[in-house]
């Protein structure tokens, strides 16, 4: 039992306002710009860069949103700097940063890799967080673990919105494809980071019937 589960103390949710919308959320639903010395503004998925920082609903509308209403200017009560692209790098950001998290699931032994390791894993593994699949494989493996995992495991979420070289450069397996990552707190911070990623592309575009090649 936790601490706080002892003394009846629950942590408390961390709250800003959206420079786009004006709505109070908590940090989970936002993602924070920091602005730079030289007045530009950075995307800080971290939340951790120095200074002052402003911060906006974790989707893409909202984040053009600011941009088009040049609501960073107002809250920072100044003229600033925007990227070309900000939607795009806090995208960028989002995807890394996911990959990363995959990356030390790895490290940790929580990550099973590859057609038959996913495969045995849902037919006799503990309980997993959610499938891996590369968005640019092919049906046909994808389509076995779909119907293994309805039977196994129904109801484990999917996700399947990075390419197979990403999950191959960031996992250290050439054109990876298929994974599977177990409870823990790797996936703990993959699942905050994907509900941000979120914002910006469809986590499992094509659903159950998406492709996945053996990898």
């Amino acid at each position: 039992m936790s601490r706080g589960a002892r003394t009846g103390r629950v942590k408390a949710v961390r709250e800003r306002r959206c420079a786009a919308t004006g709505e109070v959320l908590g940090e989970a639903a936002l993602l924070r710009v920091a602005l730079a010395p030289d007045g530009s503004l950075v995307p800080d998925i971290a939340a951790r860069l120095p200074g002052r920082g402003a911060w906006v609903k974790a989707d893409r509308e909202s984040v053009e949103l600011a941009v088009r209403r040049k609501a960073f200017h107002r809250a920072f009560g100044q003229p600033v700097e925007v990227p070309e692209d900000l939607a795009g790098a806090f995208e960028a950001q989002l995807e890394a940063r996911a990959l990363s998290v995959l990356g030390l699931a790895r490290r940790a032994g929580r990550l099973a890799m590859g057609y038959d390791a996913v495969r045995l894993a849902l037919q006799k593994g503990p309980d997993p967080a959610l499938r891996i699949e590369a968005a640019d494989g092919s049906a046909d493996g994808r389509g076995k673990l779909d119907a293994l995992a309805r039977a196994a495991r129904p109801g484990l979420a999917t996700v399947s919105c990075f390419s197979a070289e990403a999950l191959g450069q960031a996992l250290g397996r050439t054109g990876l494809v298929h994974a599977l990552l177990a409870q823990g707190p790797e996936a703990q911070a993959f699942k905050a980071v994907a509900g941000k990623l979120a914002g910006f592309r469809p986590l499992d575009p094509a659903g159950n019937a998406a492709g996945a090649q053996n990898g």
